[in-house]
């Protein structure tokens, strides 16, 4: 059994980082005795034909593919492409936005045989080997899909107790050094589950309300194996990370025990943090700490269930300044019952914090208390266009504020973020800059520039066919007049700054991220995969 597991496309203003939910599937898929490939689409170019090559060289029995709802019609219509071009292949779709819109994905999508609801592994486990047999789909919980013209909805899988009787997530099979080029951290959980009932999360509902903990010695092994891959930055994406202090002094206790240099960051909620519990996470390598706070307005996290207060949000932010830990805190907009007056109010507090703070835009996704429930609230949904679901406009209003109000008030906090980027862009170019100013700005030059040879293909479409010089027989003036043949392509094709590219070309080698290959008379760069050549 083959099984081909697709990352579609992400956007580089939503952080394509290494896609953790891909890699715990692939690992399910391949603990049940599938042969697994991930054709990862976030760091390299889709086009249908791309995608058809890769399926007749791998030849799946079937092909399965997650989405979040801002590339759902992506990733559907990616799975369509494989289906049309092969209808014997099985394709599937998981993930938190079909998990919640499973019967409409399958009644706008026939090309799509069947979704699989929230928690994937212990479903796919018991799907694997009966992906050909449709006649024991039935028998399966966990799944929807079609039988006999209509649609049938399995009963919900009950959750995973032990959370380290699952496989480390399968990060082997992801193309690792396109990742380390872009320098997105790699993320890691601790954690499944959610107490708190926040009406725009989709989570308490995909990793239930029951906090499932992996044991320290379970999540450090997995550090290292990850530090072994030449990685040291990692994010702890779990919600509730430091909701229970013992559990965080054991795993920071077992990474203090096994001397491990590394830098992190987690997500945590500001009720849960003390001055002892960020102190150690600070002494073994956590730099920074976000805090989803969503409202400035006390009654207003009343209305959306955060329970915490505006003292205790203080009070977080505080503790991270004085341990030396960087706080940024998330605000919301738009939420039910906004108002001009409750904006302000939420912008006079996000900047009375000392934190790093940026605000995003209410999306209510399927399987969020908001949306299933919004005649309860002071809110009306402008659309149903899963694209705009991204948190990055208005597709809300209240009865006092309109979406144009809404995103005029995000855009003068944009614009003043701008006018500082612009003046430190204009310093960089002018050499009045700090070090650590001209650090940020070339870090985001070289951040898209490299998004770009990604997402377009360029190393594979400009670094091949390069002429060989017959009289140069040297390896190193080879490797040199291969990379700066290299380089003046991209210069052509880009426009990019040419000391720019050279630097970062040359990190790229030195690293390993790519390596030239002979072909024949001709040479060809070519990234690398586990230290070997794509």
């Amino acid at each position: 059994m083959r099984v081909a597991v697709i990352a579609p496309p992400y956007p580089l203003e939503e952080a394509p980082a290494p896609p953790l939910g891909i890699t715990y599937v692939a690992a399910a898929f391949a603990a049940a005795g599938a042969e697994v490939k991930i054709l990862d689409y976030i760091v390299s170019r889709y086009t249908p034909e791309k995608l058809k090559a890769e399926l007749d060289a791998f030849r799946p029995d079937a092909v399965g593919a997650t989405s979040v709802t801002l590339n759902f019609y992506g990733a559907a219509d990616i799975v369509r492409t494989a289906k049309r071009h092969n209808p014997d292949i099985v394709t599937m779709m998981g993930g938190p936005h079909v998990s919640f819109d499973a019967e409409n994905t399958l009644a706008a999508y026939p090309e799509i045989d069947l979704i699989v609801r929230g928690e994937g592994e212990q479903t796919i486990a018991e799907l694997t080997p009966h992906l050909k047999d449709r006649n024991a789909w039935p028998l399966i919980k966990g799944i929807t899909f079609r039988q006999n013209g209509r649609l049938v909805v399995n009963p919900q899988r009950e959750f995973i107790d032990d959370l380290d009787t699952l496989p480390l997530p399968a990060r082997h099979l992801l193309p690792l050094s396109r990742y380390q080029a872009l320098g997105y951290p790699i993320s890691i959980i601790t954690s499944r589950g959610c107490p708190y009932s926040c009406i725009f999360c989709q989570g308490r509902r995909m990793v239930g309300k029951n906090i499932r903990k992996r044991s320290a010695a379970r999540i450090v092994n997995e550090i290292e194996q990850i530090l072994s891959y030449g990685i040291n930055r990692i994010n702890v994406a779990d919600d509730l990370f430091t909701s229970d202090k013992a559990r965080v002094m054991d795993v920071c206790g077992e990474i203090q025990k096994r001397d491990l240099s590394f830098t992190w960051s987690a997500f945590a909620r500001v009720n849960t943090v003390d001055r002892e519990t960020l102190q150690i996470m600070k002494e073994t390598g956590c730099d920074s700490v976000s805090f989803g706070v969503e409202s400035g307005n006390q009654e207003m996290l009343r209305r959306i269930r955060k329970n915490i207060t505006l003292d205790q949000v203080r009070r977080a932010v505080r503790l991270c300044n004085d341990v030396g830990m960087i706080a940024h805190t998330s605000f919301v907009v738009g939420l039910p019952g906004e108002s001009m007056e409750t904006l302000e109010e939420t912008k006079r507090f996000a900047g009375s914090l000392g934190s790093l703070y940026g605000y995003h835009f209410l999306t209510p996704f399927p399987g969020t208390t908001v949306r299933e429930e919004v005649d309860r609230y002071d809110l009306e949904i402008l659309t149903h266009d899963w694209s705009r679901y991204d948190a990055n406009s208005a597709i809300v209003r209240t009865s006092s504020l309109s979406p144009e109000q809404i995103n005029a008030f995000v855009g003068e906090f944009e614009r003043e973020i701008e006018k500082g980027w612009e003046k430190q862009v204009r310093g960089y170019h002018e050499k009045t800059n700090t070090h650590t100013e001209n650090m940020q700005v070339e870090g985001n030059f070289k951040m898209r520039f490299v998004f770009r040879l990604l997402s377009e293909d360029l190393i594979e479409s400009l670094g091949c066919n390069l002429p060989s010089d017959p009289a140069i027989i040297d390896r190193e003036k080879i490797l040199e007049e291969a990379a700066e043949q290299l380089c003046l392509r991209l210069e052509s094709a880009t426009g990019t700054d040419a000391g720019l590219i050279r630097r970062t070309i040359r990190l790229f080698i030195d690293h390993g991220y790519i390596k030239l290959r002979q072909d024949g008379k001709t040479h060809a760069w070519r990234w690398t995969h586990n230290n070997k050549v794509d």
